[in-house]
């Protein structure tokens, strides 16, 4: 049996345990029966079964078999929940934050206090936002090459929440939505919780491959398609302009809702135009002030077209009703004064000298990534499973997320995320030389 072969059998019979389609306990085929069913080697049988002892899915008993364990991999080495202990590197999420931001946030909150309109910080407000403070997203946007009304920006608490607000508003239960093959673990979750059925589009270069989107639409009643054209969260990549305006001429032949996600946009200096410039009638842009100010500050924003605002106004009202006064008076003080552009900028610079150290440490495996974002894709050898890197490193101290929560196509890469921005200089090389250590040692 080729290693070809013998690799998506191990990934085949993981994903099923992970499932609960062999839950625990399940006692597997014996080697020998195990080898007839896939026609393969005893002797590939039985490495079969030990990598996926070495993973920690099944346990060997001698004189009874081979049964499924009790534990798996803990799901912090996903980023579908983030659990990382006290005394843990973690690599698995980013929430970047500068010297000096929380006296920022100090001095500001005493010139709100200044002011003479506390108490309508008190009070509920419009769903989506009052309108100067509508006004002054629009001001944000257009100066990141997004023209838009005021009237066409709503206010929410955060880029999250605005795709929830976005599918919850325009999409329904069995709705088709195209999506990268590997894409944000958030939009994932959402899908799954409001029944939405994601198509995987396979890349090409970068962005994924607009041929098959084509082809998909041809056979498809699809009717959403969800992208993140300007710094794409896992690859990092950055869309072209003709990659932009040929996918905006098929979300208007094929009549899509575009959903484009700018959340990490701000690290690239220089973007091209974004989605929704190019085909503003048909798309949702959101991003938020998350990743380029604090992500404890719950403020993000969707510019939409005019015909879908009531829509996306109901559906705030039912999940927030409106952002909290206060974190939207502190946001748009920031963006009016400058002081996201500021942030931003020094955000971008850290990025950078960040990339340059994981560039630097983990020369000679196969990186992909933006030179100015807070995170890399490391691809494994084909010979290193990423289960194993995981569990390996979480030994060690430091938490990572493989490729699972990102993927969704069938068959899942053995690679992992590596978030850059959560930990100081000298304690994010020192782990990332212990990642080199762990994947270069199960590569003998």
């Amino acid at each position: 049996m080729t290693q070809a072969r013998y690799q998506p059998l191990v990934d085949e019979l993981a994903a099923q345990i992970r499932a609960g389609d062999l839950p625990p306990g399940t006692r597997l085929p014996t080697h020998r029966r195990l080898a007839e069913r896939h026609g393969i080697a005893l002797v590939t049988a039985t490495r079969v079964y030990a990598e996926l002892e070495s993973m920690g899915l099944v346990s060997g008993e001698v004189g009874r078999g081979t049964f499924v364990r009790e534990t798996v991999l803990p799901r912090s080495l996903g980023i579908d929940q983030h659990a990382v202990a006290d005394g843990v590197v973690d690599l698995n999420f980013n929430y970047p934050s500068l010297p000096g931001q929380a006296k920022l946030l100090s001095s500001a909150l005493r010139e709100i206090a200044a002011g003479g309109n506390l108490e309508a910080l008190l009070r509920y407000g419009p769903h989506g936002g009052r309108l100067h403070e509508r006004a002054c997203v629009a001001r944000h946007l257009a100066s990141r090459g997004l023209a838009v009304e005021s009237s066409s920006v709503l206010v929410v608490d955060g880029a999250q929440h605005g795709l929830a607000v976005t599918a919850m508003a325009l999409l329904g239960p069995g709705d088709v939505v195209a999506v990268d093959s590997l894409t944000y673990p958030g939009f994932k979750v959402l899908a799954e919780m409001l029944r939405l059925e994601l198509t995987s589009i396979p890349a090409a270069g970068q962005g994924f491959d607009l041929d098959a989107l084509e082809r998909l639409c041809s056979r498809r009643r699809v009717r959403a398609v969800y992208v993140m054209p300007t710094l794409h969260n896992p690859l990092g990549w950055v869309s072209g302009i003709s990659w932009r305006r040929r996918l905006a001429a098929i979300v208007r032949r094929h009549g899509l809702i575009a959903i484009e996600d700018a959340a990490y946009a701000f690290l690239e200096k220089d973007p091209p135009a974004p989605l929704a410039s190019l085909a503003q009638e048909a798309t949702i842009y959101v991003s938020g002030l998350s990743k380029s100010v604090a992500t404890g500050l719950r403020f993000g924003f969707i510019a939409a077209p005019a015909a879908w605002v009531p829509k996306l106004e109901r559906a705030i009202r039912a999940t927030t009703w409106n952002t909290p006064g206060l974190v939207t008076a502190l946001a748009c003080a920031w963006l009016d004064d400058g002081t996201v552009d500021r942030l931003e900028a020094e955000k971008r610079r850290d990025a950078a000298a960040r990339q340059v150290i994981a560039r630097k440490v983990l020369a000679g495996l196969m990186l992909a990534g933006h030179p100015a974002s807070y995170f890399t894709w490391l691809s494994l050898p084909l010979e290193v499973r990423a289960d194993r890197v995981a569990a390996a490193l979480l030994e060690e101290g430091i938490s990572v997320s493989t490729a699972e929560p990102f993927a969704t196509s069938k068959q899942v890469p053995h690679a992992v995320r590596l978030a850059l921005g959560s930990v100081g200089l000298d304690r994010l090389r020192e782990a990332l030389q212990v990642v080199k250590r762990v994947v270069e040692g199960q590569m003998y």
